[in-house]
Protein backbone atom coordinates (compact mmCIF):
# COMPACT_ATOMS: atom_id res chain seq x y z
CA UNK A 1 0.00 0.00 0.00
CA UNK A 2 1.41 3.35 -1.07
CA UNK A 3 2.07 5.81 1.72
CA UNK A 4 1.32 9.47 1.03
CA UNK A 5 4.45 11.63 1.13
CA UNK A 6 5.09 13.74 4.18
CA UNK A 7 3.99 17.30 3.51
CA UNK A 8 5.75 19.96 5.57
CA UNK A 9 5.33 23.66 4.85
CA UNK A 10 8.51 24.64 6.71
CA UNK A 11 10.90 24.11 3.76
CA UNK A 12 8.44 26.02 1.58
CA UNK A 13 8.45 29.17 3.71
CA UNK A 14 10.64 31.39 1.46
CA UNK A 15 8.81 30.18 -1.64
CA UNK A 16 5.38 30.77 -0.08
CA UNK A 17 6.31 34.32 0.96
CA UNK A 18 7.38 35.19 -2.59
CA UNK A 19 4.29 33.47 -4.00
CA UNK A 20 2.15 35.57 -1.64
CA UNK A 21 3.70 38.69 -3.18
CA UNK A 22 2.89 37.39 -6.67
CA UNK A 23 -0.73 36.61 -5.76
CA UNK A 24 -1.08 40.01 -4.06
CA UNK A 25 0.10 41.72 -7.25
CA UNK A 26 -2.43 39.70 -9.23
CA UNK A 27 -5.42 40.47 -7.00
CA UNK A 28 -4.68 43.91 -5.53
CA UNK A 29 -3.75 45.43 -8.87
CA UNK A 30 -7.41 46.33 -9.38
CA UNK A 31 -7.42 48.64 -6.35
CA UNK A 32 -3.93 49.89 -5.56
CA UNK A 33 -1.18 51.52 -7.61
CA UNK A 34 1.62 49.57 -9.17
CA UNK A 35 4.15 51.47 -7.03
CA UNK A 36 2.39 50.28 -3.86
CA UNK A 37 2.53 46.72 -5.13
CA UNK A 38 6.27 47.08 -5.72
CA UNK A 39 6.77 48.11 -2.09
CA UNK A 40 4.71 45.08 -1.02
CA UNK A 41 6.92 42.85 -3.15
CA UNK A 42 10.06 44.47 -1.76
CA UNK A 43 8.82 43.62 1.72
CA UNK A 44 8.02 40.05 0.64
CA UNK A 45 11.51 39.67 -0.84
CA UNK A 46 13.19 40.89 2.35
CA UNK A 47 10.98 38.62 4.49
CA UNK A 48 11.78 35.64 2.29
CA UNK A 49 15.50 36.37 2.64
CA UNK A 50 15.16 36.63 6.43
CA UNK A 51 13.23 33.35 6.53
CA UNK A 52 16.24 31.58 5.04
CA UNK A 53 18.08 32.03 8.34
CA UNK A 54 15.40 30.01 10.16
CA UNK A 55 16.16 27.01 7.92
CA UNK A 56 19.97 27.11 8.11
CA UNK A 57 21.60 23.81 9.15
CA UNK A 58 18.22 22.12 9.63
CA UNK A 59 18.27 20.06 6.43
CA UNK A 60 14.48 19.82 6.26
CA UNK A 61 12.64 18.43 3.26
CA UNK A 62 9.08 17.95 2.07
CA UNK A 63 7.05 15.84 -0.36
CA UNK A 64 9.25 12.81 0.15
CA UNK A 65 12.46 14.69 -0.61
CA UNK A 66 11.14 16.43 -3.73
CA UNK A 67 11.73 19.79 -2.03
CA UNK A 68 14.91 20.17 0.00
CA UNK A 69 15.81 23.20 2.12
CA UNK A 70 19.44 22.16 2.54
CA UNK A 71 22.19 24.74 2.98
CA UNK A 72 23.06 24.70 -0.73
CA UNK A 73 19.46 25.66 -1.57
CA UNK A 74 19.49 28.45 1.02
CA UNK A 75 22.72 29.97 -0.32
CA UNK A 76 21.46 29.91 -3.89
CA UNK A 77 18.09 31.31 -2.80
CA UNK A 78 19.87 34.21 -1.08
CA UNK A 79 21.58 35.11 -4.36
CA UNK A 80 18.25 34.91 -6.22
CA UNK A 81 16.53 37.16 -3.69
CA UNK A 82 19.40 39.66 -3.78
CA UNK A 83 18.98 40.03 -7.53
CA UNK A 84 15.22 40.30 -7.11
CA UNK A 85 15.60 43.08 -4.55
CA UNK A 86 17.86 45.08 -6.87
CA UNK A 87 15.48 44.55 -9.80
CA UNK A 88 12.45 45.79 -7.84
CA UNK A 89 14.35 48.87 -6.66
CA UNK A 90 15.29 49.76 -10.23
CA UNK A 91 11.74 49.25 -11.52
CA UNK A 92 10.45 51.81 -9.02
CA UNK A 93 12.25 54.47 -11.07
CA UNK A 94 12.28 53.12 -14.59
CA UNK A 95 9.06 51.15 -15.13
CA UNK A 96 7.03 54.26 -16.00
CA UNK A 97 9.58 55.36 -18.61
CA UNK A 98 9.76 51.83 -20.06
CA UNK A 99 5.94 51.74 -20.31
CA UNK A 100 5.63 48.66 -18.09
CA UNK A 101 4.30 50.38 -14.99
CA UNK A 102 1.27 48.19 -14.39
CA UNK A 103 0.47 45.46 -11.84
CA UNK A 104 0.92 42.58 -14.26
CA UNK A 105 4.62 43.42 -14.50
CA UNK A 106 5.15 42.89 -10.77
CA UNK A 107 2.98 39.77 -10.79
CA UNK A 108 4.99 38.15 -13.60
CA UNK A 109 8.24 39.13 -11.92
CA UNK A 110 7.31 37.52 -8.62
CA UNK A 111 5.93 34.40 -10.30
CA UNK A 112 9.27 34.09 -12.09
CA UNK A 113 11.09 34.39 -8.76
CA UNK A 114 8.84 31.68 -7.34
CA UNK A 115 9.96 29.38 -10.15
CA UNK A 116 13.59 30.32 -9.54
CA UNK A 117 13.31 29.35 -5.88
CA UNK A 118 11.65 26.05 -6.79
CA UNK A 119 14.70 25.20 -8.90
CA UNK A 120 17.08 26.00 -6.05
CA UNK A 121 15.02 23.94 -3.58
CA UNK A 122 14.33 21.03 -5.94
CA UNK A 123 15.07 17.49 -4.85
CA UNK A 124 14.08 15.78 -8.07
CA UNK A 125 13.88 16.48 -11.78
CA UNK A 126 10.11 17.05 -11.85
CA UNK A 127 10.17 19.89 -9.31
CA UNK A 128 13.18 21.36 -11.10
CA UNK A 129 11.28 21.24 -14.39
CA UNK A 130 8.16 22.83 -12.89
CA UNK A 131 10.24 25.66 -11.46
CA UNK A 132 12.09 26.09 -14.74
CA UNK A 133 8.89 26.36 -16.75
CA UNK A 134 7.27 28.82 -14.33
CA UNK A 135 10.41 30.93 -14.53
CA UNK A 136 10.65 30.67 -18.32
CA UNK A 137 6.99 31.40 -19.10
CA UNK A 138 7.03 34.45 -16.84
CA UNK A 139 10.26 35.58 -18.47
CA UNK A 140 8.74 35.35 -21.95
CA UNK A 141 5.89 37.62 -20.83
CA UNK A 142 8.22 40.11 -19.13
CA UNK A 143 10.37 40.40 -22.25
CA UNK A 144 7.39 41.41 -24.41
CA UNK A 145 5.19 43.36 -21.95
CA UNK A 146 6.38 46.75 -23.17
CA UNK A 147 4.37 46.42 -26.36
CA UNK A 148 6.98 48.00 -28.62
CA UNK A 149 8.11 46.33 -31.84
CA UNK A 150 11.57 45.72 -30.37
CA UNK A 151 10.15 44.11 -27.23
CA UNK A 152 7.69 41.96 -29.17
CA UNK A 153 10.46 40.71 -31.45
CA UNK A 154 12.73 39.91 -28.52
CA UNK A 155 9.93 38.17 -26.64
CA UNK A 156 9.01 36.05 -29.67
CA UNK A 157 12.62 34.96 -30.19
CA UNK A 158 12.93 34.16 -26.51
CA UNK A 159 9.72 32.12 -26.54
CA UNK A 160 10.44 30.11 -29.70
CA UNK A 161 14.02 29.25 -28.78
CA UNK A 162 13.05 28.72 -25.15
CA UNK A 163 10.35 26.25 -26.14
CA UNK A 164 12.89 24.29 -28.18
CA UNK A 165 15.34 24.33 -25.26
CA UNK A 166 12.69 23.11 -22.84
CA UNK A 167 11.68 20.31 -25.20
CA UNK A 168 15.27 19.08 -25.43
CA UNK A 169 15.60 19.28 -21.64
CA UNK A 170 12.41 17.25 -21.08
CA UNK A 171 13.57 14.65 -23.60
CA UNK A 172 16.82 14.37 -21.63
CA UNK A 173 14.90 13.92 -18.37
CA UNK A 174 12.97 11.05 -19.99
CA UNK A 175 16.24 9.37 -20.98
CA UNK A 176 17.68 9.75 -17.48
CA UNK A 177 14.53 8.25 -15.98
CA UNK A 178 14.64 5.39 -18.46
CA UNK A 179 18.24 4.62 -17.53
CA UNK A 180 17.96 4.88 -13.75
CA UNK A 181 14.28 4.31 -13.01
CA UNK A 182 14.16 7.39 -10.77
CA UNK A 183 13.71 11.15 -10.91
CA UNK A 184 15.17 11.80 -7.45
CA UNK A 185 18.62 13.39 -7.47
CA UNK A 186 20.04 11.14 -4.74
CA UNK A 187 18.67 7.97 -6.33
CA UNK A 188 20.04 8.93 -9.74
CA UNK A 189 23.47 9.66 -8.22
CA UNK A 190 23.46 6.26 -6.47
CA UNK A 191 22.64 4.37 -9.67
CA UNK A 192 24.67 6.40 -12.19
CA UNK A 193 27.94 4.56 -11.58
CA UNK A 194 26.56 1.00 -11.39
CA UNK A 195 24.49 0.79 -14.57
CA UNK A 196 24.72 -1.85 -17.28
CA UNK A 197 26.47 -0.77 -20.52
CA UNK A 198 23.10 -0.45 -22.28
CA UNK A 199 21.65 1.81 -19.61
CA UNK A 200 24.88 3.77 -19.40
CA UNK A 201 24.47 4.73 -23.05
CA UNK A 202 20.93 5.92 -22.38
CA UNK A 203 22.12 7.89 -19.35
CA UNK A 204 24.86 9.58 -21.40
CA UNK A 205 22.30 10.53 -24.05
CA UNK A 206 19.99 11.95 -21.41
CA UNK A 207 22.81 13.88 -19.74
CA UNK A 208 23.85 15.44 -23.06
CA UNK A 209 20.28 16.40 -23.94
CA UNK A 210 19.82 17.99 -20.52
CA UNK A 211 23.12 19.82 -20.97
CA UNK A 212 21.87 21.28 -24.25
CA UNK A 213 18.61 22.36 -22.60
CA UNK A 214 20.41 24.05 -19.73
CA UNK A 215 22.91 25.58 -22.15
CA UNK A 216 20.08 27.57 -23.68
CA UNK A 217 18.84 28.77 -20.32
CA UNK A 218 22.25 30.05 -19.23
CA UNK A 219 23.35 31.18 -22.74
CA UNK A 220 26.27 28.84 -23.41
CA UNK A 221 27.49 29.00 -27.02
CA UNK A 222 26.22 28.00 -29.52
CA UNK A 223 22.86 28.25 -27.70
CA UNK A 224 23.36 31.94 -26.87
CA UNK A 225 21.96 33.54 -30.04
CA UNK A 226 18.85 34.85 -28.29
CA UNK A 227 20.78 36.69 -25.59
CA UNK A 228 21.86 39.97 -27.27
CA UNK A 229 18.53 40.38 -29.06
CA UNK A 230 16.42 39.70 -25.97
CA UNK A 231 18.55 41.78 -23.61
CA UNK A 232 18.71 44.57 -26.18
CA UNK A 233 15.01 44.56 -27.06
CA UNK A 234 13.50 44.08 -23.61
CA UNK A 235 13.21 46.95 -21.10
CA UNK A 236 16.52 47.39 -19.29
CA UNK A 237 15.00 46.42 -15.93
CA UNK A 238 13.85 43.15 -17.53
CA UNK A 239 17.30 42.62 -19.02
CA UNK A 240 18.69 43.11 -15.52
CA UNK A 241 16.35 40.44 -14.17
CA UNK A 242 16.99 37.95 -16.97
CA UNK A 243 20.78 38.35 -16.84
CA UNK A 244 21.01 37.93 -13.07
CA UNK A 245 18.10 36.21 -11.30
CA UNK A 246 17.09 33.89 -14.16
CA UNK A 247 20.70 32.99 -14.92
CA UNK A 248 21.42 32.26 -11.25
CA UNK A 249 18.39 29.96 -11.07
CA UNK A 250 19.42 28.13 -14.23
CA UNK A 251 22.90 27.58 -12.80
CA UNK A 252 21.30 26.38 -9.57
CA UNK A 253 19.53 23.74 -11.64
CA UNK A 254 22.76 22.79 -13.39
CA UNK A 255 24.53 22.51 -10.04
CA UNK A 256 21.77 20.25 -8.70
CA UNK A 257 21.84 18.04 -11.79
CA UNK A 258 25.47 17.95 -12.93
CA UNK A 259 27.11 18.64 -9.57
CA UNK A 260 24.81 16.20 -7.79
CA UNK A 261 22.61 13.71 -9.64
CA UNK A 262 24.88 13.21 -12.67
CA UNK A 263 28.24 14.03 -11.08
CA UNK A 264 29.52 10.50 -11.83
CA UNK A 265 27.80 10.08 -15.18
CA UNK A 266 30.25 9.80 -18.10
CA UNK A 267 30.31 11.85 -21.27
CA UNK A 268 29.01 15.30 -20.37
CA UNK A 269 32.28 16.72 -19.00
CA UNK A 270 34.08 16.66 -22.34
CA UNK A 271 31.13 18.25 -24.14
CA UNK A 272 30.76 20.94 -21.49
CA UNK A 273 34.38 22.00 -21.75
CA UNK A 274 34.00 22.46 -25.52
CA UNK A 275 30.87 24.57 -24.97
CA UNK A 276 32.70 26.66 -22.36
CA UNK A 277 35.65 27.25 -24.67
CA UNK A 278 33.32 28.36 -27.49
CA UNK A 279 31.41 30.62 -25.09
CA UNK A 280 34.57 32.30 -23.81
CA UNK A 281 35.85 32.99 -27.33
CA UNK A 282 32.55 34.01 -28.95
CA UNK A 283 31.28 36.09 -26.03
CA UNK A 284 34.45 38.11 -25.59
CA UNK A 285 35.17 38.61 -29.31
CA UNK A 286 31.57 39.68 -29.98
CA UNK A 287 31.65 42.13 -27.06
CA UNK A 288 34.77 43.75 -28.56
CA UNK A 289 32.78 44.72 -31.67
CA UNK A 290 29.78 46.28 -29.94
CA UNK A 291 29.15 50.02 -30.09
CA UNK A 292 25.93 49.88 -28.06
CA UNK A 293 26.65 49.69 -24.33
CA UNK A 294 23.59 47.55 -23.58
CA UNK A 295 24.47 44.96 -26.23
CA UNK A 296 28.05 44.98 -24.98
CA UNK A 297 26.78 44.05 -21.52
CA UNK A 298 24.65 41.31 -23.13
CA UNK A 299 27.71 39.71 -24.72
CA UNK A 300 29.56 40.29 -21.45
CA UNK A 301 26.87 38.16 -19.80
CA UNK A 302 27.51 35.44 -22.38
CA UNK A 303 31.25 35.53 -21.64
CA UNK A 304 30.61 35.34 -17.90
CA UNK A 305 28.43 32.29 -18.51
CA UNK A 306 31.59 30.58 -19.68
CA UNK A 307 33.47 31.58 -16.54
CA UNK A 308 30.62 30.46 -14.28
CA UNK A 309 30.23 27.11 -16.04
CA UNK A 310 33.90 26.31 -15.42
CA UNK A 311 32.98 25.71 -11.77
CA UNK A 312 30.86 22.72 -12.88
CA UNK A 313 34.04 21.03 -14.11
CA UNK A 314 35.60 21.13 -10.66
CA UNK A 315 34.92 18.70 -7.86
CA UNK A 316 31.47 19.20 -6.30
CA UNK A 317 33.08 20.66 -3.17
CA UNK A 318 35.43 23.17 -4.89
CA UNK A 319 33.11 23.85 -7.83
CA UNK A 320 29.99 24.34 -5.73
CA UNK A 321 31.69 26.86 -3.47
CA UNK A 322 33.28 28.72 -6.41
CA UNK A 323 30.04 28.85 -8.39
CA UNK A 324 27.92 30.09 -5.49
CA UNK A 325 30.49 32.76 -4.56
CA UNK A 326 30.81 33.97 -8.14
CA UNK A 327 27.04 33.98 -8.72
CA UNK A 328 26.54 36.53 -5.94
CA UNK A 329 29.42 38.68 -7.20
CA UNK A 330 28.15 38.45 -10.79
CA UNK A 331 24.66 39.43 -9.67
CA UNK A 332 25.87 42.48 -7.74
CA UNK A 333 28.15 43.90 -10.44
CA UNK A 334 25.89 43.18 -13.43
CA UNK A 335 22.74 44.47 -11.72
CA UNK A 336 24.48 47.67 -10.60
CA UNK A 337 25.85 48.34 -14.10
CA UNK A 338 22.45 47.82 -15.74
CA UNK A 339 20.76 49.89 -13.02
CA UNK A 340 22.99 52.86 -13.92
CA UNK A 341 22.25 52.35 -17.60
CA UNK A 342 18.51 52.23 -16.87
CA UNK A 343 18.72 55.49 -14.92
CA UNK A 344 20.70 57.43 -17.56
CA UNK A 345 19.44 56.18 -20.92
CA UNK A 346 16.74 58.14 -22.70
CA UNK A 347 15.35 55.12 -24.55
CA UNK A 348 15.18 51.38 -23.99
CA UNK A 349 17.55 50.78 -26.89
CA UNK A 350 20.33 51.84 -24.51
CA UNK A 351 23.28 54.17 -25.11
CA UNK A 352 26.23 54.03 -27.44
CA UNK A 353 29.62 53.71 -25.80
CA UNK A 354 30.56 57.13 -27.16
CA UNK A 355 27.59 58.61 -25.26
CA UNK A 356 29.47 57.83 -22.06
CA UNK A 357 32.20 60.36 -22.84
CA UNK A 358 32.31 63.06 -20.18
CA UNK A 359 29.78 61.33 -17.96
CA UNK A 360 31.92 62.08 -14.90
CA UNK A 361 31.33 65.82 -15.32
CA UNK A 362 27.54 65.37 -15.24
CA UNK A 363 26.98 62.39 -12.94
CA UNK A 364 30.19 61.84 -10.95
CA UNK A 365 28.73 59.38 -8.41
CA UNK A 366 27.18 57.13 -11.08
CA UNK A 367 30.40 57.33 -13.10
CA UNK A 368 32.56 56.13 -10.24
CA UNK A 369 30.05 53.37 -9.45
CA UNK A 370 29.95 52.22 -13.09
CA UNK A 371 33.75 52.25 -13.25
CA UNK A 372 33.87 49.99 -10.18
CA UNK A 373 31.37 47.59 -11.77
CA UNK A 374 33.30 47.46 -15.06
CA UNK A 375 36.58 46.87 -13.21
CA UNK A 376 34.99 44.04 -11.26
CA UNK A 377 33.48 42.53 -14.41
CA UNK A 378 36.95 42.65 -15.96
CA UNK A 379 38.34 40.77 -12.97
CA UNK A 380 40.63 43.50 -11.67
CA UNK A 381 41.69 43.51 -8.02
CA UNK A 382 40.78 44.60 -5.40
CA UNK A 383 37.18 44.02 -6.50
CA UNK A 384 35.27 40.78 -6.00
CA UNK A 385 35.22 39.86 -9.68
CA UNK A 386 38.94 39.05 -9.41
CA UNK A 387 38.47 36.59 -6.55
CA UNK A 388 35.41 35.05 -8.22
CA UNK A 389 37.35 34.33 -11.42
CA UNK A 390 40.27 33.02 -9.40
CA UNK A 391 38.02 30.51 -7.64
CA UNK A 392 36.42 29.12 -10.81
CA UNK A 393 39.81 28.96 -12.59
CA UNK A 394 41.23 27.11 -9.60
CA UNK A 395 38.31 24.65 -9.44
CA UNK A 396 38.72 23.70 -13.11
CA UNK A 397 42.53 23.69 -13.06
CA UNK A 398 42.83 21.44 -10.02
CA UNK A 399 40.43 18.92 -11.59
CA UNK A 400 42.58 18.50 -14.70
CA UNK A 401 41.24 21.17 -17.09
CA UNK A 402 44.49 23.12 -17.42
CA UNK A 403 44.04 24.13 -21.07
CA UNK A 404 40.60 25.56 -20.40
CA UNK A 405 41.89 27.57 -17.45
CA UNK A 406 44.65 29.03 -19.65
CA UNK A 407 42.12 29.91 -22.35
CA UNK A 408 39.87 31.57 -19.76
CA UNK A 409 42.80 33.64 -18.48
CA UNK A 410 43.67 34.76 -22.03
CA UNK A 411 40.08 35.76 -22.82
CA UNK A 412 39.95 37.66 -19.52
CA UNK A 413 42.86 39.76 -20.77
CA UNK A 414 41.00 40.42 -24.03
CA UNK A 415 37.94 41.46 -22.02
CA UNK A 416 39.94 44.30 -20.48
CA UNK A 417 39.65 46.14 -23.79
CA UNK A 418 35.87 46.38 -23.95
CA UNK A 419 35.47 46.98 -20.21
CA UNK A 420 38.13 49.69 -19.88
CA UNK A 421 37.21 51.54 -23.08
CA UNK A 422 33.91 52.91 -21.72
CA UNK A 423 35.48 53.33 -18.28
CA UNK A 424 38.15 55.65 -19.71
CA UNK A 425 35.69 57.56 -21.92
CA UNK A 426 33.57 58.46 -18.89
CA UNK A 427 36.43 60.44 -17.36
CA UNK A 428 37.46 62.21 -20.59
CA UNK A 429 36.24 65.78 -21.22
CA UNK A 430 33.42 66.00 -23.73
CA UNK A 431 33.73 68.94 -26.13
CA UNK A 432 30.54 68.18 -28.01
CA UNK A 433 27.26 69.95 -27.07
CA UNK A 434 25.90 68.81 -23.72
CA UNK A 435 24.53 65.31 -23.96
CA UNK A 436 21.06 64.64 -22.67
CA UNK A 437 20.47 61.92 -20.10
CA UNK A 438 17.24 60.77 -18.54
CA UNK A 439 16.26 62.46 -15.30
CA UNK A 440 13.79 60.60 -13.10
CA UNK A 441 13.28 59.57 -9.50
CA UNK A 442 16.51 57.77 -8.91
CA UNK A 443 16.66 57.26 -5.14
CA UNK A 444 15.67 53.56 -5.28
CA UNK A 445 18.04 53.03 -8.21
CA UNK A 446 20.81 54.68 -6.22
CA UNK A 447 20.12 52.24 -3.38
CA UNK A 448 20.45 49.31 -5.79
CA UNK A 449 23.67 50.73 -7.22
CA UNK A 450 25.05 51.33 -3.73
CA UNK A 451 24.26 47.75 -2.76
CA UNK A 452 26.10 46.46 -5.83
CA UNK A 453 29.16 48.70 -5.50
CA UNK A 454 29.56 48.22 -1.76
CA UNK A 455 29.04 44.48 -2.24
CA UNK A 456 31.71 43.96 -4.91
CA UNK A 457 34.16 46.18 -3.03
CA UNK A 458 33.59 44.55 0.36
CA UNK A 459 33.65 41.02 -1.08
CA UNK A 460 36.87 41.87 -2.91
CA UNK A 461 38.64 43.25 0.15
CA UNK A 462 37.10 40.75 2.60
CA UNK A 463 36.05 37.73 0.51
CA UNK A 464 35.44 35.56 3.56
CA UNK A 465 32.30 37.60 4.32
CA UNK A 466 30.59 35.34 1.78
CA UNK A 467 33.16 32.66 1.01
CA UNK A 468 33.21 31.38 4.60
CA UNK A 469 29.53 30.50 4.18
CA UNK A 470 29.86 28.73 0.83
CA UNK A 471 33.21 26.99 1.39
CA UNK A 472 31.96 24.40 3.89
CA UNK A 473 32.65 21.05 2.13
CA UNK A 474 29.78 19.38 4.00
CA UNK A 475 27.27 21.50 2.06
CA UNK A 476 28.40 20.15 -1.29
CA UNK A 477 29.06 16.62 -0.03
CA UNK A 478 25.39 16.41 0.89
CA UNK A 479 24.54 17.77 -2.55
CA UNK A 480 25.96 14.69 -4.23
CA UNK A 481 24.56 12.36 -1.57
CA UNK A 482 27.82 10.96 -0.26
Amino acid sequence: MLQPPEVSLTPLLPILIVLAGAVSSTLLGFWVSRRTLTFINLAATVLAALSLSTLWNRGVSSFGGSLQADNAALLLAFVILTGTLMTLLVTLDTAWRARVSFPEFDAMLMYAVTGCLLIAFSGDLIVMLIGLEIMSLSGYVLATLQGSRRAEESGLKYFLLGAAGSAVLIYGIAFVYGATGSLNYAAIAAKASVLTPENTGILVGGALLMLCGFAFKVALAPFHQWTPDVYGGAPTSVSLFLSTVVKVAAFAGMLRVFGGALADAPGWHSVLQVLIAATLIIGNLAALRQMNFKRMLAYSAVAHTGFLAMALLGTPQAGGAALTYYLLVYTLMTAAALAILAALQRGEEGMTISDLRGLYYRHPAYTVALAVCLASLAGLPPFAGFFGKYLVFQAAFQNGYEWLSVLAALTSVAALVYYLRPAMLMFMPDRTPAREYAHGQRTPTTLAVTLGVVGVTALGLLPNIWYSWVANPAIWTLLVGR
